[in-house]
């Protein structure tokens, strides 16, 4: 009848109301929780005097309550009759998985959870593959002989899985006919929840051991460098029962844009860079952007809280947000860990940034340079090596005072410069991303030289070590005066910080700079761990024969001394230097993948047990297709638009250069097929490379040239004044954050 209609749509219509306003709350709740973090603390604070208890910040505890680890792995196990104890022991796998399985089935189903997933990365996502892994959703159950539901997560579904592997990049290690891929539960990542799926970190393998992935090659430089690191340390008097392992902390730059103008770039759409674009007005160079206000009258802040919320509840610290550079640009970065556990988590960061852009009407840009001419994007890779009990090798003082031998850091140290001076080539191929080639070298990141920043003052220790003198590392400290009583004199360190080097030591860390922002770093970190492991492996075999440590460190050190550098890396004369000293120097990322292959480096990778040489071939065919296939999307992108936004407008306006763009079209097809027809992927990669570095960068004058002319109702493409500046652009209704900084 019509009156059950109008109940009916009555309450249809309250159903989505109510979703709007839930909705509505849930992006005012991370902003009222601030609030009342800060309500709290100042109650807390005019009670007892000016200490500060942590047990107030109820906020805070939030904090990993969907991470299967510490106090909530412990709270569950304990009702299995265990304990949160033995997910310290790998061996829990083979002897508790079942205890292990009802007490993450019970986690999941207490926080709304129905299905899980083994979650994996295979080879050459970045840039292309959303959020860079794999996962198939099972639900928790199945059907017992009466027909009811029951469990279905134990034991042995818990640790192992098998999928389909016959569509991901392999490089030749299996046949189409060999399609099985085998998932394994990673012991040093957590599981996580998130939505209503656990997430089981894993790797992925081939029926013939390959692996198929970005993990497994990391796990095994890890287990490298905990053998032979361990052996190094303990010829030296640290005590290493513990364990060796790594420790990285990666910062995340990225890009966000108005929403309705990224759907008017379909070269954005589709490979995360604007192919062609006059440049604004405007860009960085009043460096205006730089760590301005976060500003609540745009969706940016709203959606960075957002960001941090979600990571906070799945473990992820991200401790600090601001903006960088260039216009729209930003960057968050958390607390260190683990090399696999921040691995992982970076990767679920990318996506969960890119995700919740969407929900404040933004697009999250992850592309190292999607914007001409405006800084692009790059993702630090902070690196150090401690003990499994904490102490930090890479810090003078500790590692000197646990060893009782004031030697330990200078061998360790003399290692590293030798790993890096021998195997910059392996660096520079871990870092030849499809966008890096845009960025390193210009000015923002650093050139593809692979020198070492040390300091002045342990440049100076060290050298003073390799000479056979006896000193100390005392960084020098400075105090600055401004002169004025409002503001005391402070310290602050004797030596500036040297961005423009490739690997600066920065107190207790290395600084891998010229990682690119959209990569999975664990090829980075799988050639870090890997060169420094084969160091270590010698200097202890050369010690355990006889050799005195400190004389193996000050022959290794005068031997690779070139590598150090502590200059201008941009300043072309000092990388005229570094090449004439023979320091590596491979302009292309091409031709830095094809390094993977190299007699030297197979043989490193083998002897490591990292990589077999099959596997090395495999991987560097994998992303050399990866650089050809995402040249091949941005080349048929600017087909595309030419044909379908560029002459249109031209012919429209009746001004530009309507021949020019039109011979455009031809040319790249003919590239295209030549790419095609081209026989190793290698051949195909470098005549992609040409193709991207000359031909389209000339293309895109011409394209340039017609948005210049052609009048803005005509140009139907979103321009970068539309897509870089959104405190100009854009506005939100009632913003989250409006009364950003009212506790009251």
């Amino acid at each position: 009848t019509k009156a059950d209609t109008t109940v009916l749509f009555f309450n249809f219509s309250m159903q989505r109301a109510q979703l709007f306003f839930y909705q509505y709350q849930q992006k005012k709740m991370f902003a009222a929780a601030v609030k009342q973090v800060a309500r709290l603390e100042r109650r807390h604070r005019s009670a007892v005097g000016s200490g500060r208890s942590t047990s107030t910040l109820s906020a805070f505890q939030e904090y990993g309550k969907f991470v299967f680890s510490g106090k909530v792995a412990d709270d569950y196990l304990k009702k299995q009759g265990s304990s949160g104890d033995i997910l310290k022991n790998p061996s829990w796998v083979k002897n508790e998985s079942d205890t292990v399985a009802n007490a993450v089935f019970d986690w999941a189903v207490d926080h709304g959870a129905s299905n899980y997933c083994h979650w994996f990365q295979p080879m050459a996502g970045s840039g292309v593959r959303h959020g860079q892994t794999g996962q198939v959703h099972n639900m928790f159950l199945e059907f017992d002989k009466n027909g009811e539901v029951k469990q279905d997560f134990k034991g042995k579904t818990l640790v192992k899985g098998e999928t389909d592997g016959s569509s991901y990049p392999n490089g030749g290690l299996r046949g189409t006919h060999q399609a099985g891929g085998y998932l394994a539960l990673d012991t040093s990542s957590p599981i996580f929840l998130r939505g209503d799926t656990i997430f089981i970190p894993s790797a992925l393998v081939s029926y013939h051991g390959h692996a198929l992935d970005e993990k497994t090659p990391l796990l095994r430089a890890n287990a490298a460098l905990n053998k032979h690191g361990s052996r190094l340390l303990g010829l030296l008097g640290l005590d290493t029962s513990s364990g060796i392992r790594t420790n990285i902390g990666l910062e995340q730059e990225m890009f966000l844009v108005p929403r309705d103008q990224y759907y008017r770039r379909p070269d954005l759409q589709m490979t995360g860079r604007t192919i062609i674009g006059k440049n604004a007005p405007r860009g960085q160079e009043m460096c205006d952007h730089y760590m301005a206000p976060l500003s609540s009258a745009t969706g940016a802040l709203a959606a960075m809280q957002e960001m941090q919320d979600e990571c906070w509840r799945i473990g992820i610290p991200l401790k600090t947000r601001h903006r960088e550079v260039a216009p729209n640009q930003f960057e968050f970065a958390p607390l260190y860990g683990t090399s696999t556990t921040q691995i992982d988590q970076n990767l679920m960061v990318m996506q969960i940034i890119e995700e919740v852009a969407a929900k404040h009407d933004l697009a999250a840009l992850l592309q190292e340079k999607p914007f001409n001419e405006v800084n692009g994007s790059g993702k630090h890779n902070n690196w150090s090596i401690a003990t499994n009990d904490g102490v930090n090798l890479l810090a003078p003082d500790e590692i000197n005072e646990a060893s009782k031998n004031d030697d330990a850091f200078p061998v360790v140290m003399a290692a590293i410069v030798a790993a890096v001076d021998e195997h910059g080539d392996l660096m520079r191929a871990a870092i030849s991303s499809p966008g890096n080639d845009f960025r390193l070298g210009a000015c923002e990141a650093p050139p593809a030289i692979i020198s070492a920043y040390l300091g002045g003052d342990m440049t100076k220790y060290l050298e003073d070590f390799m000479n056979g003198a006896k000193s100390m590392y005392e960084p020098g400290k400075k105090v600055l005066d401004l002169g004025v009583s409002e503001v005391l004199p402070f310290e602050v360190p004797a030596e500036d910080r040297n961005r423009t080097s490739p690997f600066p030591y920065g107190g207790g860390r290395f600084e891998f700079r010229a990682v690119g922002s959209s990569q999975n770093v664990s090829l980075v970190n799988t050639v870090l761990n890997t060169i420094t492991a084969d160091k270590f492996d010698e200097f202890a075999t050369r010690i355990e024969a006889g050799e005195d440590p400190a004389e193996i460190a000050r022959a290794t050190l005068k031997k690779h001394w070139k590598v150090i550098f502590n200059g201008d890396n941009y300043c072309l004369d000092a990388q005229q230097d570094l090449t004439d000293r023979g320091v590596w120097r491979i302009d292309s990322g091409v031709e830095a993948i094809a390094q993977l292959s190299s007699k030297k480096n197979i043989e490193l990778f083998k002897k490591t047990g990292v990589l077999t040489e099959e596997e090395c071939k495999a991987r560097q065919d994998v992303l050399h297709d990866h650089y050809t296939g995402t040249v091949e999307m941005e080349a048929l992108c600017l087909v595309e638009m030419i044909n379908g936004h560029v002459i249109p407008s031209v012919k429209a306006a009746g001004a530009g250069p309507l021949e020019g763009l039109q011979a455009i079209v031809p040319k790249i097809k003919d590239a295209v097929a030549a790419i095609h027809a081209a026989e190793t992927s290698f051949e195909k990669a470098s005549l992609a490379r040409t193709l991207r570095l000359e031909t389209m960068v000339e293309m895109r004058e011409t394209c340039d040239e017609a948005e210049e002319v052609v009048p803005a109702d005509l140009w139907t493409l979103a321009t970068y004044k539309e897509l870089l500046f959104l405190d100009s652009h854009t506005t939100v209704k009632d913003p989250v954050g409006s009364d950003y900084g009212d506790f009251e």
